[in-house]
């Protein structure tokens, strides 16, 4: 099992890694269409987007927690 302390690191390492698996196979298909060696071509398309979305992830984060924090109120 991993530590808690591991938690928020793991979190944004799945989110960025799903929502860019996303992204980038919807775009790829988008402009590539269902051709052969669309799948390898999404791959590295989500490999590069990944690179990207999990430091980005890590940095806005804390960011965008503070703001949801402002406009949400308390129960």
């Amino acid at each position: 099992m991993i530590s808690k302390k591991f938690g928020p690191m793991l979190f944004s390492l799945l989110l960025s890694g799903l929502m860019s698996l996303l992204v980038s196979g919807i775009t790829t298909f988008r402009v590539a269409g269902l051709t052969e060696g669309v799948f390898v071509l999404w791959m590295s398309a989500w490999l590069a987007a990944w690179l990207i979305a999990f430091p980005t992830v890590m940095l806005v984060a804390p960011f965008t927690q503070k703001i949801v924090g402002v406009l949400v109120t308390k129960a």
